[in-house]
C-alpha cells in the first residue's frame, strides 16, 4: 500500500488549481463533465481507504460522535447538496482539518487543542464544507485542462532549445515555465481559500455561531507561528495573511452580534483530547487541578480531572470529582459515560449496567452509549449479547472500520468463525487492503461450503469487493 503519498500529492495539487470566486459550478458546466459528483464520491472513498490504512486514527466514540454531529449540523445550513459525508479523525496533536472529494472530512485531534471555542472549531469546519460545496476539486481539473496546453507548449520549447545546444537557456525556460505554473496554481488556490472563507462565514451565521470566530482563529494562529520555520500543516495548506484576516474580519463585522461562541460539550471534548496528548495522566490531573484552583466552577476541568484519575487508577478520587457534575446534570450523557467507565474500571459492573439501561431509555440511538454497552457486555462475559448489540450498531454505522474490527473480535470469541472472516473482510476493505479482504472471504466461503445460500452471499460480496478493487486501481493509474 505505497500509493498513499503520490495520491495525496496529486490530490493536493488538484485542489490547488484554478477556480474563480464568482464562477460557481453547475450541473451542466465543464467541471461536471470532467468529474461527476458520483466519480468524486468514488474517488473520495478510495482515497479514504488508503488514508485509513496508513495513518493512525482516534477511535474515541465520543470524539467521533461530536465531529460527525457538529459537521452534519453545519451541513444543514451550508450550500452542500451531496451530504453523503464520511469522517476520519486522525491521531495527531498538530492542528489540521481537510476536505477531500466526495464528502470526506478529516480532522486532527490537535484541532480541538488549538480551537479554543466551539465557534472557532466550527469556523474551520464551515470552511472545509465550503470547499466541498463549491466542488473545488472538479473545478481544479477543469482549470488544469485549460492551462495544460500552453504550459506543455512552453516546456516543449525549452526542451527543444536545450536539445539544440542552447543549454542553460533551455533549462531556464523549463524552470521558469514550471515556476509560472506553480505560481498560477498558488494564485488560484488563494482564490479557493477566499471563496471558502466567505461561504464559510455565511454558513457560520446561519448555523447560529458568531462569524467573528473565524478571523479571531486566523489571527491567533498567525501570531503563534509568525516566526516558525516549519509551521503546522494547516497553515501550509491554508496560508494565513494580514489581508486574509482583514477580509474575513470585515465580512464578519457585517453580521449582527449575538451568535454562539462556545458550548460546554465542546470544552468537555477538548478535555478528552488534551488527556490523550498529555505525557501521563498524572501530569494531566495536575494541569486540571491548576485550572480548578483558578476557577472552581470550570466543569470541563473537573471532568478532565475525573478522566485523568480514572486512567491513573485513582477510583475514589475520580468518584469524588464526578459527583458534583452528576448532581448538577444527572442526565448528561458525557458525565454518565464517565461514571460508567469508572464503575467498569473499579469492578462495579451491576452499577454500570443499571446506569447504561437508564441512559438507553433516554438516548436509545446514542453511539457512544451503544459502544459503552458493548464494552460492558464483554466485561461481563456476555459475548452473545455483545455480538447482537454490535449487529444492531452496524445498522447505523456500516462504514465504520472501528466497529468492524470489534465485530471480528467478538465473533471470534463467540465461535462464529464464518462471521469473523466476513467482519475482517469488511474491515480490510474499509482500510483499503482489498487483497486481504478478498482472502478473508475465501476463508469464509470454505467454511460455508455446505450452506449454499450463505456461500452464495459471501461469493457475491467477494465479487463486489473485486470490482471495487479494479475500479480503484483504474482511478489511481
Amino acid at each position: 500500500m505505497n500509493l498513499l503519498r503520490p495520491t495525496l500529492l496529486t490530490l493536493a495539487c488538484l485542489l490547488a488549481l484554478p477556480a474563480t470566486a464568482s464562477d460557481l459550478p453547475s450541473l451542466g458546466d465543464a467541471s461536471s463533465a470532467l468529474v461527476s459528483p458520483q466519480q468524486e464520491h468514488q474517488l473520495g472513498r478510495a482515497w479514504l481507504g488508503l488514508l485509513r490504512g496508513q495513518v493512525s486514527q482516534l477511535s474515541d466514540p465520543q470524539l467521533k460522535d461530536f465531529v460527525e454531529s457538529s459537521v452534519y449540523r453545519l451541513s444543514e445550513t451550508s450550500q452542500l447538496q451531496d451530504r453523503r459525508l464520511e469522517f476520519v479523525l486522525l491521531d495527531s496533536p498538530q492542528i489540521n482539518a481537510f476536505a477531500a472529494p466526495g464528502g470526506i472530512i478529516g480532522v486532527n485531534g490537535g484541532l480541538f487543542l488549538y480551537a479554543q471555542t466551539e465557534a472557532e472549531y466550527a469556523s474551520v469546519m464551515a470552511h472545509e464544507l465550503a470547499h466541498l460545496s463549491q466542488r473545488h476539486f472538479a473545478r481544479g481539473l477543469e482549470a488544469q485542462q485549460r492551462m495544460q496546453v500552453p504550459v506543455m507548449a512552453a516546456m516543449l520549447a525549452g526542451i527543444v532549445a536545450a536539445a539544440a545546444g542552447a543549454g542553460d537557456v533551455g533549462i531556464a525556460t523549463i524552470a521558469s515555465t514550471q515556476a509560472a505554473a506553480i505560481q498560477e496554481q498558488r494564485r488560484f488556490s488563494r482564490q479557493n481559500e477566499q471563496e471558502a472563507d466567505r461561504i464559510g462565514l455565511v454558513n457560520l451565521e446561519k448555523a447560529g455561531f458568531d462569524p467573528r470566530a473565524m478571523p479571531s482563529m486566523f489571527e491567533r494562529l498567525m501570531r503563534q507561528y509568525r516566526y516558525d520555520r516549519k509551521p503546522p500543516e494547516f497553515l501550509l495548506t491554508h496560508p494565513v495573511s494580514e489581508s486574509r484576516i482583514a477580509d474575513t474580519r470585515n465580512r464578519a463585522e457585517q453580521y449582527a452580534a449575538g451568535g454562539n461562541l462556545d458550548s460546554l460539550r465542546y470544552q468537555l471534548m477538548r478535555a478528552r483530547v488534551s488527556l490523550i496528548y498529555e505525557d501521563t495522566p498524572g501530569l494531566a490531573a495536575k494541569r486540571f487541578r491548576g485550572m480548578l484552583e483558578e476557577n472552581p466552577k470550570l466543569d470541563a476541568a473537573r471532568y478532565g480531572l475525573a478522566l485523568a484519575q480514572i486512567k491513573s487508577g485513582q477510583h475514589k478520587q475520580a468518584r469524588e470529582s464526578l459527583q458534583p457534575l452528576l448532581q448538577k446534570a444527572p442526565n448528561d450523557a458525557t458525565y454518565n459515560l464517565a461514571q460508567i467507565e469508572l464503575d467498569m474500571a473499579s469492578g462495579q459492573l451491576a452499577e454500570a449496567q443499571s446506569r447504561v439501561e437508564r441512559l438507553r431509555a433516554l438516548y436509545p440511538s446514542n453511539y457512544p452509549l451503544q459502544q459503552a454497552r458493548v464494552d460492558l457486555l464483554m466485561k461481563q462475559g456476555r459475548i452473545q449479547d455483545a455480538e447482537q448489540a454490535l449487529d444492531e450498531l452496524l445498522k447505523s454505522r456500516p462504514k465504520d472500520p472501528d466497529i468492524w474490527y470489534l465485530v471480528a473480535e467478538v465473533r471470534g470469541l463467540s465461535g462464529n468463525t464464518i462471521g469473523l472472516h466476513q467482519a475482517r473482510a469488511e474491515f480490510f476493505a474499509l482500510v483499503g487492503d482489498f487483497d486481504q479482504a478478498i482472502e478473508q472471504l475465501d476463508f469464509a466461503k470454505r467454511r460455508a461450503s455446505n450452506n449454499f445460500q450463505l456461500a452464495s452471499r459471501i461469493d457475491a460480496r467477494q465479487r463486489e469487493l473485486m470490482e471495487d478493487q479494479r475500479m480503484i486501481e483504474q482511478m489511481l493509474r
